[in-house]
């Protein structure tokens, strides 16, 4: 792909997901930590079509405008740590295990990760393990978004692959 193409695809993938990024963020949580993470669907796409560093890049940067247009400080550190640990499990996962799991599966161990991350970031600001008391509510919804996430990518990436000539 040119070098400028990726990176009008990027700035566009960047675009979509800040966008969603900002609007979930207006939606009201049942649960302190809990939310659907739509916007994880693109950074999931981008890892499949283009490469973990744009999947990378894409979060990274999602993360940083998503707080600085409508975040906090403190909601950058969680959002961040979460972001670079699932995005670690699911590149991982899908460089050696994409022929043995689903995207969904993916998407749940990068969801689970996420909530992890965001649970150490909690735990070192409170400076409380106990926190972690959290975990199993953190992880159920985890599984329903992840799985949610994960299929919502797997619709956008056959979508995306057909109009896209990538390499």
């Amino acid at each position: 792909m040119k070098k400028t193409k990726k990176m009008v695809l990027l700035s566009i993938l960047v675009a979509i997901a800040l966008v969603i990024y900002l609007i979930e963020a207006q939606i009201p949580v049942l649960f302190p930590g809990v939310k659907l993470g739509l916007a994880n669907s693109i950074s999931l796409v981008a890892l499949i079509l283009l490469g973990w560093k744009e999947a990378f890049l894409i979060m990274v940067l999602r993360t940083l405008l998503g707080s600085i247009f409508g975040g906090s400080m403190s909601a950058f550190m969680f959002s961040i740590a979460g972001g670079i640990l699932s995005n670690i499990v699911m590149v991982l996962l899908y460089k050696y295990l994409k022929n043995a799991l689903s995207l969904p599966t993916i998407s749940v161990c990068g969801a689970v990760f996420h909530n992890v991350g965001q649970l150490l970031v909690a735990a070192f600001i409170i400076q409380d393990l106990r926190i972690y008391i959290y975990l199993p509510v953190l992880l159920i919804s985890a599984i329903v978004t992840g799985y949610f996430i994960g299929v919502l990518a797997g619709v956008l990436k056959s979508r995306l692959g057909k109009i896209l000539i990538l390499k």
